[in-house]
């Protein structure tokens, strides 16, 4: 049967490397970009652009701009924009790139609610330790594919087939241990509601926007759903 391991991850925390930056007055919202230091002449992008290079959403830059952590300024429209090779720099160094919160987060709330005894949560006293350790290493790629996707790490399409493939493989592990098709759309609806759960709760403390928050949330739909085909295709071969 399908465990905790289902969605299991264990990362060390990121790293995360501030950039300095130089303080800006009122008068900054209507300069050009001349005004910033001569040391280098940099080409000024937009939100949009920042969003691609960091692989974040807008709010998340907009965070990052506002406290600091990345440089920008205003154009007379008050439009921010921000240097490029500074961004592209900052991702090269391994620096201030979003650290993969989704996994870890989901995990902690399965093991609360696995341990809670509730109803949901009844199939997990029937799993044996060797089918968590068979599960184990597809559980974690699973979440990670999750978390690339959400921050666009790897192209989309690639991460799709991906996530049907180990859908397919759990579906054959499953197989092999007799495990009734039954009992392990219950497990994955478990893992699912728990991960949809999981980023409603980090797009409230991120401070998403509701159509941000609704779209993330779109996305990780679509990937169980791919995740539940795949299953079921391994169980109708």
């Amino acid at each position: 049967m399908v465990s905790i391991d289902f969605i299991g991850i264990r990362s060390a925390d990121a790293t995360e490397t501030r950039v300095a930056t130089t303080p800006t007055s009122s008068s900054d919202a209507t300069s050009a970009p001349r005004a910033e230091p001569a040391r280098r002449r940099s080409r000024w992008v937009s939100l949009a652009r920042a969003c691609e290079i960091l692989g974040v959403n807008e709010s998340t830059v907009r965070r990052w701009a506002d406290s600091g952590e990345i440089q920008v300024f205003r154009t007379p429209g008050g439009h921010r924009r921000f240097a490029e090779d500074e961004l592209l720099a900052l991702v090269d160094s391994g620096g201030r790139q979003p650290q993969r919160e989704l996994g870890p987060a989901a995990v902690s709330r399965v093991r609360r609610q696995l341990h809670s005894g509730k109803p949901e949560a009844a199939w997990y006293r029937g799993i044996d330790q060797d089918e968590r350790d068979a599960l184990r290493p597809l559980g974690r790629r699973l979440v990670e594919i999750v978390d690339d996707y959400l921050a666009r790490r790897s192209r989309r399409s690639d991460l799709e087939e991906e996530v049907g493939e180990i859908g397919r493989e759990y579906g054959r592990e499953l197989l092999r241990r007799d495990m009734p098709l039954s009992q392990a759309t219950q497990a994955f609806t478990f893992f699912r509601r728990s991960l949809d759960e999981t980023a409603k709760q980090l797009s409230e403390r991120n401070r998403l926007t509701a159509e941000e928050s609704a779209t993330a949330r779109e996305q990780i739909a679509g990937l169980a759903d791919r995740v539940l085909l795949g299953l079921i295709e391994a169980y109708d071969s």
